[in-house]
Protein backbone atom coordinates (compact mmCIF):
# COMPACT_ATOMS: atom_id res chain seq x y z
CA UNK A 1 0.00 0.00 0.00
CA UNK A 2 1.31 3.21 -0.93
CA UNK A 3 1.36 5.88 1.45
CA UNK A 4 1.30 9.65 0.86
CA UNK A 5 1.80 12.63 2.94
CA UNK A 6 -0.01 15.98 1.17
CA UNK A 7 -0.91 16.15 -2.05
CA UNK A 8 2.47 17.16 -3.40
CA UNK A 9 3.17 13.08 -2.43
CA UNK A 10 0.85 11.86 -5.29
CA UNK A 11 2.19 10.53 -7.94
CA UNK A 12 1.99 13.01 -11.18
CA UNK A 13 0.80 10.34 -13.56
CA UNK A 14 -1.91 8.79 -10.96
CA UNK A 15 -4.87 7.70 -12.97
CA UNK A 16 -8.43 7.30 -11.93
CA UNK A 17 -9.17 6.45 -8.43
CA UNK A 18 -12.52 5.15 -6.10
CA UNK A 19 -11.85 7.33 -3.15
CA UNK A 20 -13.34 7.30 0.42
CA UNK A 21 -12.85 10.17 2.62
CA UNK A 22 -13.01 10.70 6.68
CA UNK A 23 -11.32 10.75 9.37
CA UNK A 24 -11.84 7.16 10.38
CA UNK A 25 -10.29 7.27 13.44
CA UNK A 26 -9.66 3.65 14.86
CA UNK A 27 -11.51 1.86 11.70
CA UNK A 28 -14.09 0.42 13.00
CA UNK A 29 -16.93 -1.90 11.46
CA UNK A 30 -18.26 0.82 10.07
CA UNK A 31 -15.41 2.56 8.90
CA UNK A 32 -14.79 -1.00 7.32
CA UNK A 33 -17.92 -1.15 5.64
CA UNK A 34 -17.06 2.00 3.73
CA UNK A 35 -13.51 1.37 3.08
CA UNK A 36 -14.45 -2.05 2.14
CA UNK A 37 -17.24 -1.23 -0.69
CA UNK A 38 -14.68 1.29 -1.93
CA UNK A 39 -12.18 -1.43 -2.74
CA UNK A 40 -14.72 -3.79 -4.16
CA UNK A 41 -16.04 -0.88 -6.79
CA UNK A 42 -11.83 -0.08 -7.34
CA UNK A 43 -11.28 -3.81 -8.26
CA UNK A 44 -14.80 -4.11 -10.50
CA UNK A 45 -13.57 -0.61 -12.35
CA UNK A 46 -10.32 -2.00 -12.51
CA UNK A 47 -8.77 1.17 -10.70
CA UNK A 48 -6.88 1.68 -7.22
CA UNK A 49 -8.44 2.53 -4.26
CA UNK A 50 -7.62 5.60 -1.81
CA UNK A 51 -8.50 6.17 1.61
CA UNK A 52 -7.80 10.35 2.32
CA UNK A 53 -7.78 11.48 6.17
CA UNK A 54 -6.33 14.28 8.11
CA UNK A 55 -3.56 14.94 10.35
CA UNK A 56 -4.16 16.86 13.01
CA UNK A 57 -7.59 15.65 13.52
CA UNK A 58 -10.16 19.04 11.78
CA UNK A 59 -11.85 19.75 15.34
CA UNK A 60 -8.26 20.85 16.72
CA UNK A 61 -7.75 23.30 14.10
CA UNK A 62 -11.21 24.57 13.77
CA UNK A 63 -11.96 24.81 17.64
CA UNK A 64 -8.15 24.50 19.17
CA UNK A 65 -7.92 22.31 22.60
CA UNK A 66 -11.01 20.06 21.48
CA UNK A 67 -8.89 17.46 19.93
CA UNK A 68 -10.75 14.03 20.88
CA UNK A 69 -8.87 11.01 22.34
CA UNK A 70 -7.56 9.06 19.96
CA UNK A 71 -7.90 5.09 19.18
CA UNK A 72 -5.34 5.08 16.84
CA UNK A 73 -2.79 7.13 15.40
CA UNK A 74 -2.20 7.68 11.94
CA UNK A 75 0.18 5.05 11.38
CA UNK A 76 -1.96 2.71 13.45
CA UNK A 77 -4.32 3.39 10.75
CA UNK A 78 -2.72 2.90 7.94
CA UNK A 79 -1.89 -0.34 8.66
CA UNK A 80 -5.95 -1.04 9.76
CA UNK A 81 -6.69 0.19 6.66
CA UNK A 82 -3.73 -1.53 4.73
CA UNK A 83 -5.84 -5.24 5.87
CA UNK A 84 -8.37 -4.20 4.16
CA UNK A 85 -7.04 -4.36 0.71
CA UNK A 86 -6.20 -0.57 0.23
CA UNK A 87 -3.94 0.98 -2.75
CA UNK A 88 -3.02 4.15 -1.02
CA UNK A 89 -3.91 6.02 2.13
CA UNK A 90 -3.47 9.58 1.60
CA UNK A 91 -2.61 12.06 4.94
CA UNK A 92 -3.78 15.74 4.39
CA UNK A 93 -2.09 17.77 6.81
CA UNK A 94 -5.20 19.81 7.93
CA UNK A 95 -3.95 23.88 8.36
CA UNK A 96 -6.37 26.62 9.16
CA UNK A 97 -6.05 27.93 5.33
CA UNK A 98 -6.95 24.24 4.23
CA UNK A 99 -9.95 24.31 6.84
CA UNK A 100 -11.04 27.61 4.95
CA UNK A 101 -11.91 25.59 1.31
CA UNK A 102 -15.14 25.64 0.20
CA UNK A 103 -16.57 22.65 -0.40
CA UNK A 104 -16.20 23.01 -4.01
CA UNK A 105 -12.69 23.64 -3.87
CA UNK A 106 -12.11 20.80 -2.10
CA UNK A 107 -13.60 18.36 -4.83
CA UNK A 108 -11.64 20.28 -7.34
CA UNK A 109 -8.31 20.42 -5.12
CA UNK A 110 -8.29 17.03 -3.92
CA UNK A 111 -10.61 14.67 -5.81
CA UNK A 112 -10.42 16.13 -9.25
CA UNK A 113 -6.94 17.80 -10.02
CA UNK A 114 -5.16 15.00 -7.74
CA UNK A 115 -7.16 12.01 -7.31
CA UNK A 116 -8.91 12.30 -10.65
CA UNK A 117 -11.79 10.16 -8.92
CA UNK A 118 -13.79 8.04 -10.61
CA UNK A 119 -16.04 7.30 -7.96
CA UNK A 120 -16.62 8.53 -4.19
CA UNK A 121 -18.15 5.94 -1.56
CA UNK A 122 -19.34 7.74 2.02
CA UNK A 123 -21.80 7.27 4.62
CA UNK A 124 -24.51 9.22 4.66
CA UNK A 125 -23.47 11.75 6.48
CA UNK A 126 -20.50 13.15 4.86
CA UNK A 127 -19.62 16.73 4.98
CA UNK A 128 -16.70 18.52 3.74
CA UNK A 129 -15.31 21.71 3.15
CA UNK A 130 -15.32 25.32 4.73
CA UNK A 131 -17.64 24.91 8.07
CA UNK A 132 -18.36 21.09 6.99
CA UNK A 133 -21.14 23.11 4.53
CA UNK A 134 -20.44 19.83 2.10
CA UNK A 135 -23.28 17.30 2.25
CA UNK A 136 -23.52 14.25 0.01
CA UNK A 137 -26.38 15.98 -2.02
CA UNK A 138 -23.62 18.46 -2.89
CA UNK A 139 -21.23 16.01 -3.34
CA UNK A 140 -23.40 14.20 -6.00
CA UNK A 141 -24.08 17.44 -8.11
CA UNK A 142 -20.49 18.12 -7.83
CA UNK A 143 -19.98 14.59 -9.39
CA UNK A 144 -22.15 14.93 -12.32
CA UNK A 145 -20.05 18.27 -12.89
CA UNK A 146 -16.79 16.72 -12.75
CA UNK A 147 -17.56 13.58 -14.07
CA UNK A 148 -16.99 11.26 -10.90
CA UNK A 149 -19.85 8.86 -9.54
CA UNK A 150 -20.65 9.22 -5.83
CA UNK A 151 -21.97 5.32 -3.60
CA UNK A 152 -23.62 6.13 -0.11
CA UNK A 153 -22.74 3.49 2.27
CA UNK A 154 -25.34 2.75 5.49
CA UNK A 155 -22.92 2.71 8.12
CA UNK A 156 -25.61 1.63 10.91
CA UNK A 157 -24.37 -1.07 13.09
CA UNK A 158 -25.44 -1.33 16.78
CA UNK A 159 -25.08 -4.61 18.90
CA UNK A 160 -24.56 -4.85 22.46
CA UNK A 161 -21.84 -2.17 23.21
CA UNK A 162 -23.12 1.46 24.05
CA UNK A 163 -26.79 -0.56 25.31
CA UNK A 164 -27.02 -1.29 21.82
CA UNK A 165 -26.37 2.73 20.36
CA UNK A 166 -24.93 2.66 17.13
CA UNK A 167 -21.37 1.79 16.51
CA UNK A 168 -19.35 4.95 16.00
CA UNK A 169 -15.46 6.78 17.08
CA UNK A 170 -17.69 9.17 19.65
CA UNK A 171 -19.19 6.01 20.92
CA UNK A 172 -16.09 3.66 20.89
CA UNK A 173 -14.03 6.66 22.86
CA UNK A 174 -16.76 6.85 25.88
CA UNK A 175 -16.59 3.07 25.91
CA UNK A 176 -12.83 2.73 26.29
CA UNK A 177 -12.80 6.05 28.86
CA UNK A 178 -15.34 3.91 31.08
CA UNK A 179 -13.19 0.82 30.81
CA UNK A 180 -15.47 -1.36 28.78
CA UNK A 181 -12.94 -2.14 26.21
CA UNK A 182 -14.77 -5.68 25.45
CA UNK A 183 -17.74 -3.05 24.67
CA UNK A 184 -15.17 -1.10 22.27
CA UNK A 185 -13.44 -4.46 20.66
CA UNK A 186 -16.68 -5.45 19.65
CA UNK A 187 -17.24 -1.82 17.53
CA UNK A 188 -13.72 -1.93 16.56
CA UNK A 189 -13.74 -4.85 15.42
CA UNK A 190 -10.80 -5.97 16.84
CA UNK A 191 -8.73 -4.78 20.70
CA UNK A 192 -8.28 -0.99 21.61
CA UNK A 193 -4.61 -0.29 21.22
CA UNK A 194 -2.10 2.07 23.22
CA UNK A 195 1.13 2.47 22.40
CA UNK A 196 4.38 4.53 22.41
CA UNK A 197 8.21 3.90 24.08
CA UNK A 198 8.86 1.54 27.22
CA UNK A 199 10.57 4.01 29.82
CA UNK A 200 11.69 3.28 33.24
CA UNK A 201 9.27 3.28 35.90
CA UNK A 202 9.75 3.05 39.74
CA UNK A 203 10.33 -0.54 38.82
CA UNK A 204 7.89 -1.67 41.33
CA UNK A 205 6.91 -4.46 39.40
CA UNK A 206 10.11 -5.93 38.96
CA UNK A 207 10.76 -5.63 42.89
CA UNK A 208 7.83 -7.74 43.36
CA UNK A 209 8.25 -10.30 40.46
CA UNK A 210 5.61 -8.62 38.10
CA UNK A 211 8.36 -6.80 35.70
CA UNK A 212 5.84 -4.39 33.45
CA UNK A 213 6.90 -2.75 30.59
CA UNK A 214 5.93 1.21 31.29
CA UNK A 215 4.44 2.47 28.03
CA UNK A 216 5.21 6.44 27.39
CA UNK A 217 1.82 6.58 25.33
CA UNK A 218 1.33 9.08 22.22
CA UNK A 219 -0.28 12.57 22.33
CA UNK A 220 -3.98 12.90 22.38
CA UNK A 221 -4.27 8.30 22.96
CA UNK A 222 -8.24 7.37 24.34
CA UNK A 223 -6.17 5.55 27.50
CA UNK A 224 -9.18 3.16 29.27
CA UNK A 225 -10.18 4.15 32.92
CA UNK A 226 -8.13 3.32 35.55
CA UNK A 227 -8.04 -0.50 36.28
CA UNK A 228 -6.02 -4.05 35.53
CA UNK A 229 -7.12 -5.34 32.67
CA UNK A 230 -6.49 -8.28 30.32
CA UNK A 231 -5.12 -8.28 27.16
CA UNK A 232 -1.29 -8.66 25.17
CA UNK A 233 2.01 -6.66 25.19
CA UNK A 234 3.27 -6.66 21.16
CA UNK A 235 6.43 -5.86 20.65
CA UNK A 236 8.14 -6.30 16.65
CA UNK A 237 5.09 -8.11 16.02
CA UNK A 238 5.09 -10.42 19.08
CA UNK A 239 1.73 -10.80 20.62
CA UNK A 240 2.36 -11.31 24.38
CA UNK A 241 -0.53 -12.30 26.95
CA UNK A 242 -0.43 -9.70 29.72
CA UNK A 243 -1.78 -8.20 32.86
CA UNK A 244 -2.20 -4.45 32.27
CA UNK A 245 -2.34 -1.52 34.82
CA UNK A 246 -3.01 1.56 34.37
CA UNK A 247 -3.75 4.64 36.86
CA UNK A 248 -1.53 5.95 39.08
CA UNK A 249 -0.08 3.44 41.69
CA UNK A 250 -2.62 3.93 44.98
CA UNK A 251 -0.58 1.44 46.78
CA UNK A 252 2.81 3.56 46.71
CA UNK A 253 0.74 6.78 46.64
CA UNK A 254 2.08 7.88 43.28
CA UNK A 255 0.73 10.61 41.49
CA UNK A 256 1.51 10.06 37.41
CA UNK A 257 -1.22 8.02 35.68
CA UNK A 258 1.10 5.42 33.71
CA UNK A 259 0.01 2.16 31.46
CA UNK A 260 2.14 -0.98 32.42
CA UNK A 261 2.05 -4.61 31.28
CA UNK A 262 3.11 -7.76 32.73
CA UNK A 263 4.06 -10.03 29.61
CA UNK A 264 2.69 -12.86 31.66
CA UNK A 265 5.44 -15.67 32.61
CA UNK A 266 8.58 -13.31 30.52
CA UNK A 267 10.48 -12.08 33.04
CA UNK A 268 13.79 -12.09 31.19
CA UNK A 269 12.57 -9.16 28.81
CA UNK A 270 14.84 -6.16 28.32
CA UNK A 271 12.56 -3.70 26.73
CA UNK A 272 13.63 -0.39 27.54
CA UNK A 273 13.70 2.28 24.43
CA UNK A 274 11.33 -0.17 22.21
CA UNK A 275 7.99 0.70 20.78
CA UNK A 276 5.58 -1.23 22.15
CA UNK A 277 2.06 -1.84 22.28
CA UNK A 278 -1.24 -2.97 24.73
CA UNK A 279 -3.88 -4.75 23.21
CA UNK A 280 -6.93 -4.56 25.46
CA UNK A 281 -9.17 -7.50 25.48
CA UNK A 282 -11.48 -7.43 29.38
CA UNK A 283 -11.52 -5.22 32.22
CA UNK A 284 -10.95 -7.33 35.75
CA UNK A 285 -10.92 -4.69 38.52
CA UNK A 286 -10.23 -1.51 39.59
CA UNK A 287 -7.63 0.15 41.35
CA UNK A 288 -7.25 -0.52 45.12
CA UNK A 289 -5.00 0.03 48.22
CA UNK A 290 -4.18 -3.08 50.03
CA UNK A 291 -3.08 -3.17 53.70
CA UNK A 292 -0.37 -5.25 53.34
CA UNK A 293 2.61 -6.05 51.01
CA UNK A 294 1.18 -10.05 50.67
CA UNK A 295 -2.63 -8.97 50.35
CA UNK A 296 -1.15 -6.65 47.27
CA UNK A 297 1.23 -9.60 45.60
CA UNK A 298 -1.80 -12.28 46.20
CA UNK A 299 -4.07 -10.07 44.51
CA UNK A 300 -1.90 -9.53 41.58
CA UNK A 301 -1.01 -13.29 41.12
CA UNK A 302 -5.11 -13.57 40.84
CA UNK A 303 -5.12 -10.75 38.16
CA UNK A 304 -2.38 -12.65 36.48
CA UNK A 305 -4.04 -16.04 36.38
CA UNK A 306 -7.77 -14.69 34.88
CA UNK A 307 -5.75 -12.73 32.58
CA UNK A 308 -4.07 -15.82 31.05
CA UNK A 309 -7.19 -17.84 31.14
CA UNK A 310 -9.20 -14.93 29.58
CA UNK A 311 -6.38 -14.28 26.53
CA UNK A 312 -6.19 -18.03 26.27
CA UNK A 313 -9.66 -18.45 25.55
CA UNK A 314 -9.83 -15.35 22.88
CA UNK A 315 -6.77 -16.72 21.12
CA UNK A 316 -8.45 -20.43 20.45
Amino acid sequence: MQRWRGLEDIPQDWGRSVVTIGSYDGVHRGHQLIIGRAVERARELGVPSVVVTFDPHPSEVVRPGSHPPLLAPHHRRAELIAELGVDAVLVLPFTAEFSKLSPADFVVKVLVDKLHAKLVVEGPNFRFGHRAAGTVALLEELGTTYDFGVEVIDLKLTGEAGGGLPFSSTLTRRLVAEGDVAGAMEILGHPHRVEGVVVRGAQRGRELGFPTANIETLPHTAIPADGVYAGWLVVAGEAMPAAISVGTNVQFDATERTVEAYAIDRVDLDLYGLHAAVDFLAYLRGMEKFETLDALLERMADDVKRARELVAAASR
